[in-house]
């Protein structure tokens, strides 16, 4: 129901969409629609091909034997009915701001909030892990190429035995102007990047289809179904990144058609890499082979067709591939935090956009900064665990609004639906509960308090600034009130 004038609006308000998109043009608080289908398709590439491919083919060998095939499959699938449910809202809402905004559109402010909350952390931990690991895989590739590598006192962190990590610091502020400069500077650079790192894993299949051998298909599923599933739950965090290009639907030229494209698209791509990736590997390596290695496809190329220089291409399609993860996330947690600074839950003038490069240059310094710090000197090996549960809880969150949307909204225009709704969209939400199920009491406990001190300072300061309560509905660029 419509808020009364005269009355504030509860803490399970919720927006408009109509008012939502409408803020997206002020003057001032709009970001410039500036990318296309290829490069929002390129950004859920860049974020879902990282490390993981690289690295997790070995754990899930080691599980499910060959059937590691199968676990890539069924991870995609897993993965999928959360895909459709972002590519409905991202076509439907193409407002930045993500789960957020679709949660603050469908459950409420305060749910909204702690989503946001949630992903602020699992965005900036993200980034600062990823620039971790991008320092360790820059120096594995100066040792492949040049045997050489950077002193361990300035290339890892208190943590792990340095002082700074001056490649993560590096890598961060380097992608922190980028960011600033531009949307569209910032597509390209990660288009050429998709394209290198998408290269090498082509090098790979195509050696591997030369030296390719059946030996190592037999007793294809020596831990049967079981195992199967347990190396699904973990090859699906290699998947994780789509979501991240619901992050531009504001900067989208044509989010209707654009985006649903872009999320769907980028996943089946992935999928198709990473399933041709694991036969070729199986294909020349035996999964005994896969797991013992730290580099397992470099090994693979050495072992099985006795390509010794290998590792250093590996190497550099891991640095590149990282480098185009850090800028994709990275993207998504400015786009998120804006949205929260445009609709007052934190400071607003952070939501200023730079004229000139169209980008809300402040915010995304500031956060770089932070970010860099952390990823130079704070331990990072506990809290990155809730990386996880961040983005399972989005999924969750995200499946669930297409249901209700689909319910209180069914005249909204919506331009991509999720077929067989709401069997899909339950599916997501099941699918996501059962490998939050599976992580450890630790990052539960993590994950309570970090949403504690959230609730805290919303209560403190963003239901006090919030524009459901600072803006009369009606008003220009206001909002439609609606109390649950």
């Amino acid at each position: 129901m419509t808020t009364s004038s005269n009355r504030k609006p509860g803490i399970f308000a919720i927006r408009d969409v109509r008012s939502l998109i409408t803020e997206t043009a002020q003057e001032g608080h709009g970001l410039k629609k500036s990318v296309g289908s290829l490069q929002l398709t390129a950004m859920g590439v860049g974020a879902i091909i990282g490390t993981g491919i690289f690295v997790v083919i070995g754990e899930g060998a080691g599980v499910a034997g060959p059937a590691v095939i199968l676990s890539f499959v069924l991870a995609a699938v897993a993965c999928a009915f959360s895909a459709l449910s972002y590519a409905e809202l991202a076509s439907s809402i193409p407002v930045s701001g993500s789960a957020y905004t679709y949660t603050y559109a469908t459950l409420g402010e305060i749910v909204a909030w702690i989503i946001g909350w949630d992903l602020i952390l699992e965005y900036g931990v993200s980034v600062a892990a990823i620039a971790v690991g991008w320092g360790g895989n820059l120096n594995a590739f100066l040792d492949a190429a040049f045997g050489w590598t950077l002193p361990d006192a300035i290339a890892k962190s208190p943590e792990d035995g340095g002082i700074f990590n001056l490649p993560a610091v590096f890598i961060v502020l380097a992608i922190t102007l980028l960011l600033v400069r531009g949307v569209t500077e910032s597509a390209r650079v990660n288009l050429v990047m998709v394209a290198v790192k998408l290269s090498v894993l082509v090098f790979f299949i195509v050696v591997a289809l030369f030296n390719f051998g059946t030996g190592n298909f037999h007793n294809f599923a020596p831990t049967g179904v079981d195992g199967i599933t347990s190396a699904s739950a973990i090859i699906f965090f290699a998947y994780i990144g789509f979501d991240a290009v619901s992050t531009g639907s504001e900067e989208a030229r044509n989010p209707a058609k654009d985006l649903p494209l872009a999320i769907i698209g980028s996943l089946v791509i992935c999928t198709v890499f990473y399933v041709l990736t694991a036969v070729g590997a199986i294909g020349i390596a035996s999964p005994a082979e896969l797991e013992s290695s730290d580099a397992p496809l470099a090994a693979a190329l050495d072992q099985g067709a006795g390509i010794s220089w290998a590792a250093g291409l590996l190497a550099l399609g891991a640095v590149v591939a990282i480098t185009s993860v850090v800028l994709v996330i990275m993207y998504g947690q400015t786009r998120i935090f804006f949205a929260m600074c445009r609709d007052g839950l934190l400071p607003v003038r952070l939501a200023k956009v730079n004229q000139r490069f169209g980008t809300p240059a402040r915010l995304t310094v500031g956060l770089g900064v932070l970010i860099a710090i952390l990823a130079a000197l704070v331990p990072l090996s506990e809290i990155v665990k809730l990386v996880n549960i961040g983005t399972l809880f989005a999924f969750v969150l995200v499946n669930i609004g297409v249901i209700i949307l689909r319910r209180t909204r069914p005249e909204m225009n919506r331009p991509y639906r999720v077929p067989w709704s709401p069997v899909l969209p339950i599916l997501g939400v099941l699918f996501a509960v059962y490998l939050m199920s599976d992580l450890p009491l630790s990052t539960w406990i993590r994950f309570v308090v970090w949403l504690i001190l959230g609730l805290g300072i919303y209560f403190l300061y963003g239901y006090k600034h919030s524009r459901l309560r600072t803006q009369a509905p009606g008003t220009p660029g206001g909002v439609r009130l609606e109390d649950k």
